[in-house]
Formats: C-alpha cells, sequence, structure tokens
C-alpha cells in the first residue's frame, strides 16, 4: 500500500473553482482498481503551534493506493487529460509526496 500527498496550488482566489472540478473527477478515480481513498482537504485553522501557516490557495490531496502501479496507471487513466485540461487555467503547480508505511 502507498500513501500520497498532492500539495496543489492554485491561482489566488480560485480554489472554490478548483474544487468544483476536482470533485466532479472524483467518482471516476474511487472506480480505479486500487483506488482506497481519494479526496481533497484544505488547512483549517487551529491553534496547534507546530501547525505552517494557513494556505488559502492550496488544496492538498489525500490518496491511498493499494500499489504503486495503481497509482501509476491512474496518473494516465483516460479521464485525467480531461481533468488536467479543466483545471490548467486554475493551477499554478502541484507537488506530490508519495509514501509507504512502516
Amino acid at each position: 500500500m502507498i500513501y500520497v500527498i498532492a500539495t496543489i496550488e492554485v491561482k489566488p482566489g480560485k480554489r472554490d473553482a478548483f474544487l468544483a472540478e476536482f470533485h466532479r473527477n472524483v467518482p471516476n478515480v474511487l472506480a480505479e482498481k486500487g483506488c482506497i481513498e481519494y479526496g481533497p482537504t484544505v488547512d483549517v485553522k487551529t491553534e496547534i503551534k507546530a501547525q505552517i501557516p494557513l494556505r488559502q490557495d492550496v488544496v492538498t490531496i489525500v490518496e491511498k493506493w493499494d500499489s504503486l502501479q495503481a497509482l501509476q496507471a491512474h496518473l494516465v487513466a483516460p479521464h485525467m487529460p480531461v481533468y488536467r485540461e479543466r483545471v490548467k487555467e486554475i493551477v499554478v503547480g502541484t507537488k506530490l509526496q508519495i509514501l509507504e508505511p512502516k
């Protein structure tokens, strides 16, 4: 099993528009072979001192896949280029952390 933390920076004020497009694609991804979990999250304000500063223009995607091969297949699944095309004018950049439990 692997985990993916995808940090997506969007243009200022475009987080809600990005989330709307992202949610349109979630059912497609959840139907993929090997997808265990896939969903967007946003920073929440707390008083916890170790927390990084709030990021209003960032969406963090939390994913769980049964294998690296399943993740690789996801990246080239037919619905992903369609999704990327819909958000290309909104997204500034994407960073991935691919992790395994120990």
